[in-house]
Parts: C-alpha cells; structure tokens; sequence
C-alpha cells in the first residue's frame, strides 16, 4: 500500500523499491564476489600487487553503491554521470597509469556478470527484468565513465610528457650534463637507440601539441625514436636508431615549416647530442647564405656559410680537416690548390704556373678529393676548400 506525505498526499515510493533494499544488503558480497571473480578469471589481476588489488576492491564496493543510488533515482538522466564518477573517484589517480583501458572495460564486464547471475537473490517478486535491464544501461554508464578517466588521464600525461620534451630540448640546446639529460629521458622512456641526430627547422606555426603530434606520427611511419620540442619559431627534433639521419629527415620534412631543414652529424647516444644539436642549429641559422641548398641539408654541408657566420666550431672543422690534412699529406697539394684557384679553375694554366704536367695537376687534385672528401673540380667543394685555405692560413699555430 502506498505511503502518504505529510501533506495527505500520496509519497512515490522509488522504482523496484524492494528490489533496492535488497541489493543495499547484498552490496558487500557483491564486490567481494566480483573481485573473487576477477582473480578466477583475469591471470593479470593475480599479478598485481596488493595495493592495487585493494583498490579494485574499492571501486567494486564504490560501483555497487553507485548503482543503488542510481536506482533509486529512477535511473534518471539528471545526475548519472556525476553516480558513474564516484565509483573512479574512490581509487587512487595512479591506478589508472597501472591499468590499461582494455583491463579496466574487463574488470567492468566481471562485475556486470556476477551481478546479472545475482538477479534472482536479489529482484523482489515480478522484478527480475527490471533489474537486469536496469544493471545493463548502468554498466553502458560506469564504461562511459571509464573512457572520460582515461581520456583525463591521458592529456595530463600527454601535456606532461611535451612539458618533459620541451625541458630535455632546452637541456641539449644549453649543452647541460649528461646526467640532466639522461634523467630526463629516462622519464620519457627514451631508448637511446644509436645513433642519435638532432633535426632544425622552422615551425610550422600553431598549437605545439599538435605540430609534435605530426611529428611523432612521421616517426612511427620512419620507425625512429624521436624527442622534439617547439622554441620560439624553431622545431628542434632528437632522432633514436636512425641510421640515415638525411633519409630519415626527408620523411620527418613534412611537420617543419617553410624554410631550410638541418640535420646535425649522428653521435653514438644522447649524452653526445649536443654536438649534433650546436652544428644543426649553427647551420640553420647560417643556411639563408646558400639559397640553392638541398632541403633538408647536412649541417656539415654548411660548413663555408657557419664560419663566416662566426660559428668556431666549423672554423675548426675546415682548418684541420681541410687545410691541416692538405699540410700533413704534402706533396705539393697545397701550393696545386693555389695555382688552380688563382688559374680560374683551368688545369693547363695551373700546370704552366707549377712547370708540371697537366696530368700531374689532375692527380694532384684527385688527392686532394682523396685527402679532404672536397673535390676542387666541384663549384661547392671548391668553395670550401678556398674557405679552408683562408682560415689555416689566419691561424696556421691552430
């Protein structure tokens, strides 16, 4: 018989009310029924440790008085998604960096099992349908509840890591430690596959998550490690395990914006990375002095356009691995490259300058590509050359 309000009127008793005090009484057996069900059935949740096995239990019991106060309101829109997140409130932020959705939506479907085979202990009389019916659009809620914890969890833990990438960037380009370095890394899960190249270019403008994002996706496609971070107007990306650092950029190209694209030379592993970092952004800034550069280009390609943009170190790239090799090697090598130069590039003349023969040139300056990796008889190498020749003599002590 239905009870009066104190106003004469009639009091509506809540839906499947005798059903509710039922389950209200039967809350803690089953959770515990549920997690017992999870450790028959899920060989993963046996290995986990106790406290996250403690916590499970927790967001069961949360889970079962979450579905009687949505019985008792009816199962009503108003309020559902605010019920669905309690039961994720009640366990710790870190249990779901622990857990995996696909683990978390089994977990779900366990509980859900153990309560439909409940239906009949726990309907009253006539009400077993209503229960079940009942239990599955909860479930559809507390999974949907599931995917906004993980969807949270996982843009915290992307702004996180970008926050961490930018850092570890900003380290390379300081040139600090290699331990500041290696902690950072080691908390983004860094392999430290070799060898290891840094990438500058401009960026492409807009949210940083995003232009990272693009570049993350190139790397999976190039099946390369990559860190990146966005500075100012510049895209700086760490390439692991790319064996063909210039290869690899070409696939990477795409997420940088317009204007040149550097590689720096690959180094064995990140504590070596600054190297390569100093010599792509020493050339980036340095490649506007040649417009007709390969895009992307090695920075040591760049070398002539860094030294005279006050770069040292590719100063004492070409004065010792140019000009002091040409020294070391002798044989005329040197004071050939003058008379070729001062000859316009014209073998005969240079020969009739050194009273050689002119094959004697030509195998001279065949030495010379042998010895410096530059070939006189290349407008770009020549260039080069002519820079080196320039800056071992300003400085012949170094």
């Amino acid at each position: 018989m239905a009870e009066r309000d104190r106003s004469g009127g009639t009091a509506k008793r809540p839906p499947l009310a005798a059903t509710l005090r039922r389950v209200e009484r039967s809350a803690g057996a089953l959770a515990s029924a549920s997690v017992a069900r999870m450790d028959e059935t899920l060989p993963w949740f046996r290995a986990l440790p106790a406290d996250q096995r403690s916590s499970i239990m927790l967001v069961a019991q949360a889970g079962v008085r979450s579905l009687v106060e949505w019985l008792r309101s009816g199962g009503t829109a108003a309020g559902t998604q605010e019920i669905s997140d309690e039961v994720f409130a009640a366990a710790p932020r870190a249990l779901a960096r622990s857990i995996t959705l696909t683990q978390t939506v089994q977990l779900i479907k366990v509980t859900i099992d153990v309560a439909e085979s409940q239906v009949a202990h726990l309907a009253a009389a006539g009400e077993e349908d209503a229960l079940t019916e009942a239990i599955l659009k909860f479930s559809r809620e507390i999974a949907f509840s599931a995917a906004r914890v993980y969807a949270r969890a996982a843009e915290s833990r992307g702004a996180w890591d970008a926050r961490l990438q930018a850092l570890l960037v900003d380290a390379l380009l300081r040139g600090d430690s290699s331990d500041v370095l290696a902690s950072r890394a080691a908390a983004l899960g860094w392999a430290d596959a070799p060898p290891v190249a840094v990438v500058v270019g401009r960026s492409p403008g807009g949210d940083h998550t995003a232009v990272l994002h693009t570049v993350y996706r190139a790397a999976r496609r190039a099946r390369v490690e990559v860190i990146g971070g966005v500075h100012g107007d510049r895209l700086v990306v760490v390439m692991g395990g790319a064996t063909d650092p210039m290869a690899i950029a070409r696939q990477l190209a795409a997420a940088f914006g317009e204007g040149p694209v550097v590689v720096g030379p690959a180094v064995p592993s990140l504590d070596h990375a600054t190297e390569s970092a100093r010599a792509a952004l020493a050339g980036f800034r340095a490649a506007p002095a040649w417009p007709g550069a390969p895009n992307p280009v090695a920075a040591e390609a760049l070398l002539p356009e860094r030294a005279l943009a006050g770069d040292s170190e590719a100063r004492r790239a070409l004065r010792h691995d140019a000009y002091g090799a040409l020294a070391r090697a002798g044989g005329g090598l040197l004071e050939t490259l003058d008379a070729f130069f001062a000859a316009g590039g014209v073998l005969e003349s240079a020969a009739r300058e050194l009273f050689v023969h002119p094959n004697t040139v030509r195998y001279r300056l065949k030495r010379v590509a042998e010895v410096t990796g530059l070939s006189p008889l290349d407008g770009r190498d020549a260039f080069a050359l002519r820079m080196a020749l320039t800056i071992g003599r300003l400085d012949p002590a170094s």
